[in-house]
């Protein structure tokens, strides 16, 4: 007998929530009849999903879909949207296999492969997203290149505008398909793991997170437990996003404090359209990218600029 087998159980589980990676702690259950009992007992957990299936989207693609809808003067646009973009597709049976083996999880983290939005060279897109049983929030920052060199103004004209909104339109549908593709794919384990509080999935690369709080997971099962997921969930493998109202912000040139300019800048706070109010919309923000310093910084900018508003429909 060690030091270690004299520990009580409950300091041991404590040390284990501790290592907390999935991984690791299934083959720690496989030293001992006594880890084998206690590891399923973690409370807190970090989960790294790498399988990836890469399939194309519906032929209707929701980008091309709302444009038409909303935008009939500019049917020029179109055409930019028929191509179909790449998605991630993974299982709900994964996840939900993987932590079969535990079931007093209350606060799990999640890593997955990111590169779900297709962008242009010099681009990037940030976002953050908090579900219930559909979509709560979603908010958005881009730009469309970086450089220690600004353009020579600040105005835009009406084609770069119009051009510009599409740009917008087209990062954010494709962060909100992201993010209701993770959403989905946890849909099982959630349902499962009746005691948990708190889920975070964020991706490798940091582009977007998916968090769904204790009301959330609560709201997700009592839908789940009344049948009220829409059959399209299963078709598409994401869940159904909602109606929702776009409240964008843009700047074709932001230069920041620290001397990096951002062409096209573009924060979005994305609300169901439902019960709407944008009240509390600048905390929202402010808090999605507390900790970025560069995107923290362009989103404290951007609150400052008149914003637009855009309705989208259910798709």
């Amino acid at each position: 007998m060690d030091a270690f087998d004299g520990l009580p159980d409950p300091i041991v589980v404590d040390i284990l929530d501790k290592v907390g990676d999935v991984k690791t702690l299934l083959r720690c259950s496989s030293l001992s009849k006594r880890f084998y009992s206690l590891v399923p007992q973690s409370e807190s957990l970090f989960l790294r999903l790498d399988h990836v299936v890469s399939t194309e989207s519906p032929p209707d693609s929701p980008v091309s879909n709302f444009l038409k809808s909303l935008c009939k003067p500019f049917h020029g646009l179109f055409s930019l949207f028929s191509k179909p973009t790449p998605t991630t597709n993974l299982s709900p049976v994964i996840p939900s296999k993987i932590l079969s083996r535990f079931d007093r999880i209350k606060n799990l983290d999640m890593e997955l492969p990111g590169g779900d939005v297709s962008l242009e060279k010099g681009a990037a897109v940030k976002w953050k997203a908090e579900f219930g049983k559909t979509l709560k929030t979603c908010v958005v920052v881009a730009f469309r290149s970086a450089s220690t060199v600004s353009s020579s103004s600040d105005g835009e004209s009406d084609a770069e505008f119009v051009t510009g909104l599409k740009t917008r339109v087209e990062w954010t549908i494709n962060a909100l398909m992201a993010a209701s593709t993770r959403h989905h794919l946890m849909s099982r384990v959630v349902k499962e793991h009746k005691e948990m509080e708190s889920l975070v999935m964020h991706e490798r690369g940091g582009e977007g997170t998916v968090v769904m709080k204790s009301e959330g997971l609560k709201e997700f099962r009592k839908a789940a437990r009344d049948q009220e997921v829409e059959e399209r969930v299963e078709k598409k493998q994401r869940s159904v996003v909602p109606s929702v109202r776009m409240s964008m912000r843009h700047a074709p040139s932001l230069k920041l404090k620290s001397g990096i300019c951002l062409e096209s800048a573009t924060l979005v706070i994305v609300r169901p359209s439902q019960e709407y109010s944008d009240v509390g919309d600048d905390e929202l923000a402010t808090e999605a990218f507390a900790g970025s310093c560069m995107y923290g910084e362009a989103v404290a900018a951007l609150l400052k600029r008149s914003k637009n508003t855009v309705d989208m429909n259910s798709f």
